[in-house]
């Protein structure tokens, strides 16, 4: 284990009620201010993956460490250790419905510090902080009830950023966005990397991957990692995507000729 991984996991192995596997024998590095993708089919255990790095589930098998030291469910019943992990390891749902549950949008921006004993001065600044960066200000004193899905799913974002993590984990983030909130999340998430913050996100979003130029680690559809490598190399490897299910192969037949060609619902653009 070297010292610049923020993120060790180790052998992870993880089933639903003891027999129906989500993750098997996983094993991975994150680097500190890595932006890092973990890639798969649906079903393939990418939630459950970043669900044991945050700590909300425990696997079954195997070891996770953040900078050294283990996170498990016996390590985070030392009330020192919990403040230290969940000050610095955020984490992003893919519904913002489960996570936003505070009367007003600034009472959900300054949850997350209150409860880590921050000083309420010091939460109320780093709430308007986020408020002006993630440009919802006028939303302060709405309910989330009242917000379109692309303004929950930048309050739910702005809830874990006033905790100011190092790690920020993000659930299928584009998911059910429109394209203009979809942009300003990427910008967002290549503004948190520039920050030196490590972002790891569980997506099969591709064109969300190719755009961040991230390291990526591929899952397969028998829940185990079928490769990790960069961005270009994963995304540039049709036979590897076909195989994981990521793309597809149609059928086409024109008169009496019949021919194969791959398809992908993602659209790969570089600036």
């Amino acid at each position: 284990m070297t010292m610049d991984n923020i993120l060790n996991l180790e052998n992870i192995s993880y089933s639903y009620y003891g027999r129906i596997p989500a993750v098997s024998d996983i094993s991975l590095e994150v680097k500190e201010g890595e932006r890092f993708a973990i890639i798969g089919a649906n079903g393939t255990g990418k939630s459950t993956l970043l669900q044991i790095m945050s700590g909300l589930v425990h696997q079954s098998e195997g070891n996770v460490f953040f900078r050294g030291k283990e996170v498990s469910e016996q390590t985070l019943k030392n009330r020192s250790f919990l403040k230290f992990f969940r000050e610095r390891v955020g984490y992003v749902f893919q519904d913002s419905d489960i996570q936003l549950f505070c009367p007003t949008v600034l009472d959900e921006l300054l949850y997350g510090p209150l409860q880590l004993e921050i000083l309420e001065s010091e939460a109320m600044d780093r709430a308007n902080d986020v408020l002006k960066m993630l440009e919802i200000e006028e939303l302060r004193d709405r309910p989330s009830y009242m917000l379109s899905g692309g303004e929950k799913k930048r309050v739910a974002i702005g809830s874990v950023l006033t905790i100011n993590p190092e790690v920020v984990l993000f659930d299928e983030p584009t998911n059910g966005l429109d394209p203009r909130t979809q942009c300003f999340l990427v910008e967002l998430l290549l503004a948190l990397s520039e920050a030196g913050k490590t972002v790891v996100i569980a997506t099969h979003d591709l064109s969300l991957v190719a755009e961040l130029e991230t390291k990526v680690a591929l899952l397969s559809e028998e829940h185990r990692i079928e490769k990790i490598g960069g961005s270009d190399e994963i995304l540039g490897d049709e036979d590897l995507l076909l195989k994981a299910n990521l793309i597809h192969e149609h059928l086409h037949i024109h008169g009496e000729k019949a021919h194969k060609h791959r398809h992908s619902h993602y659209f790969f653009h570089k600036h």
